[in-house]
């Protein structure tokens, strides 16, 4: 850990606990990189915050990713991945999600380019997004039946692929 990055996540918690006590769950860096965990129910007011603080400028939302750590609880992580443009300096907010309750305020009120990256983590996991304008599959079919990137989620799917042809069948050969 560089003392650049250890400031600056002190920085960040240090703003984030100044709005909300309750804000920061839990900091960590690895390898340069800081995590701040977030309580859900904060989640939207901690990346506004992050976003509009002078002293921060996380004005760029690059990536939301999705962990699934079934049969663990909290089952689900996402990871929210922010650059200040101006600070040259990036940060990851992290919240955690029951299986039984996966669902979490949406941040395209803060940045409309997560609506994409949100409807893709819908899509494959199935967390629901609280306030999302189009909350829909953007990958698969709309009938679609499950998610497919859950760890619980059957290797060979839930249904036959009807009319696949010789291809799929077992036994045959290309």
């Amino acid at each position: 850990m560089t003392e650049s990055s250890s400031q600056n996540a002190n920085v960040v918690a240090e703003h984030l606990r100044s709005w909300n006590a309750k804000a920061v769950a839990e900091l960590s860096e690895f390898r340069g990189e800081t995590t701040i965990v977030v309580p859900r129910e904060l989640l939207r007011g901690a990346a506004a915050r992050c976003r509009e603080d002078q002293a921060l400028q996380y004005n760029l939302f690059t990536d939301l990713s999705c962990v699934d750590r079934y049969p663990v609880e909290p089952r689900f992580e996402l990871n929210y991945h922010l650059v200040s443009i101006s600070r040259r300096e990036k940060i990851r907010l992290r919240v955690r999600l029951s299986g039984s309750d996966p669902v979490v305020d949406s941040l395209v009120p803060v940045w409309p380019g997560a609506n994409w990256l949100e409807r893709e983590v819908f899509d494959l996991f199935g967390i629901r997004f609280t306030g999302h304008p189009d909350l829909r599959r953007i990958l698969l079919p709309d009938d679609w039946e499950g998610h497919p990137l859950r760890r619980d989620y059957p290797v060979t799917g839930f249904r036959d692929v009807h009319n696949s042809g010789e291809i799929f069948r077992k036994g045959s050969r290309p």
